[in-house]
């Protein structure tokens, strides 16, 4: 905060007591019983003024060994600080609707169930929730506790810490956002904050009385348009102007709290539920059912078991209906256990192609997983579906599987999808017939994928999800090019267009090719001009060393040069450790990030690294000498695979990871000992 504020890095104790006294600047007279003031300056500069000392009470805790914090009573270990991998993990949510907003709830609620309702209601909607502080002695991240509600990140409930203070982990986990995607200069305050009222939806709900601490804590997240409601008769502030609305407002009715929180945030959520006996969203996406809360397995190698999407003409499948086979199925489901299971969904649409029968089939594991306490793993004839014991008290029901799959199919793919049925086989005999079907299937999918270039569609897509976050970044997708993220390849976007045709995938028309090796194409700088406001004049796609293509900050990998080496270095979000270019990924991030060309580096899917067009222009996978082992484990088949089409089936073992060097004298060492090809290649620079 203080960093994205005054431009000032706090890096030693001594550093702490400039920044201290930067707090002290922004301090004004406490206001007599008679003054009135009409405007809010002086108490957000108090506020500010409150999260630049908290940032640094914090940062002195850590160093004394007091966070994370842990609950001496129940032994939790909360969350602490916020790391940049969390950060940009969600960046793709938090840019694309899919995570619409951030709630912070200090306090704890009247009640156990008040506490878990609230959750349940804040999960249904997707929106990301950070615990922290107390009232009367109980915090709500204890509430959840007793309840059994899951916490953490999978669960979208992120306790942050015991003290009102630590709710200033979610202001700098904010305010990172506007220095990652937004490409915000450090001292630029009024940018910062700006951002933060426009582009990052976060809202407070406090619970229980309020202190000081409280109030001068939620001052400083007005200034950054974050409003706070909360559940006791307090003083309001209705006039808006910082904030998109309201400021501070009450709402005594615990069932209206997280609705008139959202309302005066000004978000806007619609929910679509399928009708089942559990809750649903993704929030639940992330949770887990062990061996012992299960009632109901299938697949898993455990027993047969498959997923299909088909395409079907119209008259051929009715709407909605949902085949259960054989029909004695509702008795072997209630023995529980194991059985086995194929899931034929068929699809029919005016708009409906073959080609989008993976895209659909993919999301079979969100369908599923949004379901609380049902479980979904794998895809294709590798799943493995768990259903809980909590799922089956409920009520749930295969059939409530199928509706699943009527309903979502219908919602996510209402522009292509007319008709949805589902069939699900439970018999072994059943299951393997349609299983050689459904495998044959998939060999003519890969089959025509495969046979997809960059060479032989006439458009590619873009995907401008992340620009409400980096403004001058655009991702440019194509058969042998997904998005950064990882989560788009060129046929999603296809069916995005198709499903949202005024949205953030468009078709781009190459038009003349002006540099084949280096990935050049007119209609790509026509797009790119005009979709950055000018900010980006030009985009090469198969190299990292001429223009570049941008980088939002949602990348899976980033590539780097190694001058030295004449080569580069892959690194992938979740490695922890130094690289041979003496920086960490976090730093590497910050650089690359916010929309800019940074040449000689670049944000990239990983699987973009086994396509023929990856470093194209540079020379293409020869370049690759480092890159750590979890990756190298990750992308190994693949890569030796593609590594031997080039003509060099020993690349993989000649790329050094961290268990060799990690620095670049030892690399060139290594380099030199096991003759890699990069050695010879021309030089990058």
């Amino acid at each position: 905060m203080i960093y994205a504020m005054k431009a000032f890095k706090v890096q030693t104790l001594g550093d702490m007591e400039v920044a201290l006294g930067f707090a002290k600047e922004l301090l004004h007279e406490d206001p007599t019983e008679e003054m009135w003031l009409p405007y809010l300056g002086e108490t957000l500069d108090c506020g500010m003024a409150t999260l630049f000392a908290e940032e640094i009470l914090l940062a002195l805790r850590y160093i004394n060994g007091l966070e994370p914090a842990k609950d001496p009573d129940t032994g939790y270990v909360y969350n602490g600080f916020i790391g940049d991998t969390i950060q940009r993990n969600l960046g793709v949510q938090l840019v694309d609707g899919t995570m619409p907003g951030f709630a912070c709830i200090l306090g704890a609620a009247p009640s156990d169930d008040i506490a878990a309702n609230i959750a349940r209601e804040l999960q249904e909607r997707n929106i990301l929730t950070f615990l922290a502080g107390e009232s009367n002695g109980d915090s709500f991240t204890k509430q959840l506790l007793r309840k059994n509600i899951e916490l953490g990140w999978d669960s979208r409930i992120v306790p942050l810490g015991p003290l009102t203070e630590h709710i200033l982990y979610a202001a700098d986990w904010a305010i990172r956002a506007s220095l990652i995607f937004g490409g915000k200069k450090p001292g630029d305050f009024k940018g910062h904050l700006l951002y933060q009222k426009d582009r990052v939806f976060a809202f407070a709900i406090a619970l229980g009385p309020m202190d000081n601490i409280k109030w001068a804590t939620g001052a400083g997240a007005i200034n950054m348009g974050f409003p706070a409601v909360c559940d006791t008769d307090v003083p309001v502030i209705l006039p808006t102007g910082v904030c998109t609305y309201e400021h501070v407002d009450k709402e005594l009715d615990h069932s209206r709290i997280v609705q008139k929180a959202i309302e005066v945030r000004g978000l806007k959520i619609t929910i679509e539920k399928p009708p089942i006996p559990v809750a649903y969203g993704p929030a639940f996406e992330g949770e887990r059912i062990r061996k012992e809360d299960t009632f109901i397995e299938f697949g898993g190698n455990r027993t047969p078991a498959f997923e299909w999407v088909r395409m079907r003409e119209m008259e051929e499948i009715e709407d909605n209906k949902i085949i259960i086979k054989p029909d004695n199925w509702q008795e072997l489901y209630e023995k529980g256990g194991k059985l086995p299971l194929g899931i034929v969904i068929e699809v029919a649409g005016r708009k409906m192609q073959k080609d989008f029968e993976s895209v659909i089939e993919r999301k079979i594991h969100s369908d599923i997983n949004e379901a609380q306490s049902v479980w979904h793993m794998g895809q294709r004839d590798v799943n493995w579906v768990r259903i809980s014991r909590q799922a089956k008290e409920a009520g749930f029901t295969l059939e409530h599987l199928g509706i699943i799959h009527t309903t979502m199919a219908h919602h996510r793919f209402k522009s292509i999808v007319d008709k949805v049925q589902v069939t699900l086989y439970l018999d072994e005999k059943d299951v393997n017939e349609k299983l050689k079907e459904a495998r044959a299937a998939y060999a003519e999918r890969d089959a025509r994928l495969g046979n997809l270039t960059d060479e032989s569609v006439e458009d590619f897509y873009s995907c401008l999800l992340c620009q409400s976050f980096a403004p001058s970044h655009v991702c440019v997708v194509s058969p042998e090019r997904l998005g950064l993220c990882g989560a788009f390849n060129w046929l999603d976007c296809k069916a995005a267009k198709e499903i949202d045709p005024t949205g953030g995938n468009q078709p781009i028309k190459k038009e003349e090719v002006l540099d084949a090796k280096m990935g050049r194409f007119v209609g790509v700088d026509k797009y790119i001009q005009k979709a950055t406001a000018g900010a980006v004049e030009t985009v090469n796609m198969y190299t990292i060393m001429e223009n570049p293509m941008t980088s939002c900050g949602c990348f899976e990998c980033i590539v780097g040069i190694i001058p030295e080496a004449n080569g580069v270095m892959l690194v992938h979000r979740g490695y922890q450790g130094m690289t041979p270019v003496g920086m960490k990924f976090s730093t590497f991030a910050g650089s690359v990030g916010g929309g800019a060309q940074t040449p000689g580096f670049m944000g990239v899917g990983v699987n973009f690294v086994a396509s023929r067009k990856f470093l194209l222009g540079d020379g293409g996978i020869r370049r690759i000498v480092w890159m750590p082992a979890s990756l190298k484990e990750r992308i190994g088949e693949v890569f030796k695979k593609r590594a031997a089409e080039e003509g060099f089936p020993d690349l993989f073992d000649k790329i050094a990871d961290e268990t060799v060097c990690e620095d670049s004298e030892k690399l060139l060492e290594h380099l030199t000992k096991v003759g890699h090809p990069a050695l010879e290649m021309p030089s990058m620079l």
